[in-house]
């Protein structure tokens, strides 16, 4: 189990980093510009390893995996994608912490509150709550009063966000069977 939480926060700081680092590219294909960041492809993974720890190993255990993948994620982004000398480059890390630890730890508890239910229901309604609160956090903090689009690019973020939800739970139910529920 030792592998297994250090090779989930690694991820977790990887998905964090990697989040980070591509909200700051608009997708400028069809129009989407204004309403949509690479961001929003791989940040819903953080939810799919959440889950699966608290599936597996318990809400105790993926609260350390959220800890530890915001120090590793944090750390990773003030070293590798902070640009001091701007301000938005600061405030994309202050949100990205502040919304990931508020989100993330938010669906842990959700997650286990309805871990009993159908094996969906838990990681699609903790994914969807945790995506929500996620995306309004960090885009306002991130965002707010810059001339940023942030309204418009968190409602195109949090679309596609619910739409990677849904398919998160393909490798969600493959991945049922490597970690197998407590």
């Amino acid at each position: 189990m030792n592998k297994s939480l250090i090779l989930l926060s690694f991820l977790m700081g990887v998905v964090v980093l990697s989040s980070n680092y591509l909200v700051q590219f608009p997708i400028n294909y069809y129009g989407l510009n204004e309403i949509l960041t690479y961001g929003a492809f791989s940040y819903p993974i953080a939810f799919l390893i959440t889950d699966l720890a608290n599936r597996s190993y318990g809400k105790k255990i993926a609260r350390k995996i959220v800890y530890i993948g915001f120090i590793i994620g944090i750390s990773f982004t003030f070293i590798f994608s902070t640009n001091f000398a701007d301000y938005i480059s600061i405030r994309i890390a202050i949100g990205s912490g502040t919304a990931f630890l508020v989100a993330q730890l938010l669906d842990v508890q959700i997650f286990d509150n309805l871990r009993k239910k159908k094996w969906f229901i838990a990681p699609l309604t903790s994914s969807l709550i945790g995506s929500t609160i996620d995306t309004f956090l960090f885009f306002s903090i991130s965002f707010y009063g810059t001339g940023v689009p942030w309204v418009t690019l968190s409602l195109g973020d949090l679309s596609v966000k619910f739409i990677v939800a849904l398919i998160m739970l393909i490798p969600f139910r493959m991945l049922l069977k490597t970690f197998k529920p407590i």
